[in-house]
């Protein structure tokens, strides 16, 4: 009986430290540089949501980011790639990099969307799946809880 609650301990331990490492990978404090520079076109995705080897590469072509010129200076680029390799997903389900490191792609994305149907990534309103603010009404909070999903009509 012992073993057995001992077992049940260990993974509610373990389980609580995933569901932490997982939170604060998400809920990252968002270093005011990445939001001014990145929020300005798009929701300030949290860092946790991707590989740490996804970022290096995002951060390294960002003179041809997703069809946009988004260059940085040299202090800010190694300010914001610094802060988005520490803060970076290294949990299970982000570790496998997406296709074209591309957030939408990704195994788990898909996973957690399967359920959304086709025609809502076309409405005016959300335009694509990487626009979470569309739908996910504290997106900007780095808050992608499923309670607080409002699909536009």
């Amino acid at each position: 009986m012992f073993h057995r609650i001992g077992t049940l301990a260990v993974i509610a331990i373990a389980g609580t430290a995933w569901a932490g490492d997982h939170e604060r990978a998400l809920r990252a404090a968002p270093l005011p540089l990445y939001t001014q520079e990145c929020a300005s076109c798009h929701v300030a995705y949290p860092p946790g949501l991707l590989p740490s080897a996804s970022w290096q590469r995002l951060m390294g072509n960002l003179p041809r980011h997703y069809g946009t010129d988004a260059s940085l200076d040299a202090t800010s680029l190694t300010e914001l790639s610094a802060w988005l390799a520490a803060n970076a997903g290294s949990y299970r389900r982000v570790r496998e990099e997406p296709p074209q490191d591309r957030i939408t792609r990704s195994a788990w994305f898909l996973r957690k969307h399967d359920e959304v149907p086709a025609r809502a990534w076309k409405l005016p309103a959300v335009k694509s799946p990487s626009n979470c603010s569309a739908c996910h009404t504290r997106a900007d909070q780095g808050d992608f809880d499923e309670h607080d999903v409002r699909i536009p009509r």
